[in-house]
């Protein structure tokens, strides 16, 4: 099942209040998208001006896929913790690339929870 691949929005200044507050960031993708099955894919991708530790790059992203209810697959990196993904309810290190690698590796994580 191909995913929803996000919308590249123009350069919006915005304050991302969570995680990094008060840190200006830019929005650079935002999609979700409700599938004929119920599954959900939402993807969220920020630019930040300086890396979250421990990471190295200037991108702060949520990428999900739910089922049934429930989380099935997420990608996030968060202060402290760094790049990672969720498999169901195991939490799996991840090496962050690019985000078209980070992009294609969720999709093919769905890809294969699918055919399970």
């Amino acid at each position: 099942m191909p995913i929803l691949r996000p919308i590249i929005l123009d350069s919006t200044e915005c304050k991302y209040i969570a995680t990094m507050q008060y840190m200006k960031s830019t929005l650079i993708a935002k999609a979700k998208e409700v599938n004929d099955d119920g599954s959900i894919v939402e993807v969220v991708i920020w630019e930040l001006p300086e890396p979250t530790p421990p990471s190295t790059h200037k991108y702060k992203y949520r990428l999900f896929y739910g089922q049934n209810g429930k989380c099935r697959i997420r990608y996030d990196n968060e202060r402290g913790k760094g790049d990672h993904k969720h498999i169901n309810s195991h939490e799996i290190d991840y090496k962050f690339t690019s985000i078209d690698k980070l992009l294609d590796d969720f999709e093919k994580d769905i890809e294969t929870w699918s055919e399970s």
